[in-house]
């Protein structure tokens, strides 16, 4: 048995992870998958200093309240901002770290340094003329969804904080669990990250499509 933990993805939410849950219970994991303040069941936390610093405490406190340990660590899309922060602040629980089409940062590095600048502008000026002055307006989902997945996602994704993406991350040191980069858009010709070793380095590049948030 092991056990998974998921630092899902922008605009999205634990609940985005529900059909994997009872596959994960069969095969005889543990399988987390937290919510971060201001999106999906928490988005009644909402406020406009939520940045990427909120999103990883929130999963460090979820190793921590629940004493979780040997964590196979998955970020998937803008989860990976998230997660590798996870990996350096929690480092004694985390095992390995996943990349799944995610951004694999480097020290300093925030989603707006990640994206082209147009794509960045867009998501600011997005942002400054939403309800709430601070929400990213969400993103389309990932043209080979299912209608009927796309239909009962829809109306539980929610803005993105502003300031998730443009928080420069901060590490202590280079992450020191094996890292690996894993993308189902493989097919599709993505660029992607090389499969990554206990030795080497992660790429600051997004494992997406360039300029792609999932």
């Amino acid at each position: 048995m092991a056990t998974f933990l998921v630092a899902h993805g922008a605009w999205s939410a634990g609940w985005a992870w529900k059909k994997m849950r009872p596959l994960m219970r069969a095969a005889g994991h543990e399988f987390w998958t937290p919510t971060y303040t201001g999106l999906g069941e928490r988005a009644h936390l909402g406020h406009a200093d939520i940045s990427l610093d909120t999103h990883i405490q929130d999963i460090v406190a979820v190793l921590e309240a629940e004493d979780l340990r040997e964590v196979h660590l998955i970020g998937h899309s803008y989860g990976g901002m998230v997660a590798t922060g996870v990996a350096d602040r929690a480092r004694g629980r985390v095992a390995k770290l996943v990349y799944l089409d995610a951004f694999a940062p480097t020290d300093g590095q925030a989603v707006f340094d990640l994206v082209p600048p147009d794509i960045a502008a867009r998501m600011r000026a997005g942002a400054a003329a939403s309800e709430s002055g601070y929400g990213i307006p969400v993103n389309p989902m990932p043209s080979d969804t299912a209608p009927e997945d796309q239909a009962w996602a829809a109306p539980r994704r929610k803005p993105q904080p502003l300031q998730a993406f443009a928080t420069k991350l901060k590490l202590s040191a280079e992450p020191s669990v094996p890292r690996f980069c894993l993308s189902v858009f493989r097919r599709l010709g993505f660029k992607l990250l090389d499969r990554e070793t206990a030795s080497g380095r992660a790429q600051s590049r997004s494992c997406c499509a360039s300029g792609g948030v999932c």
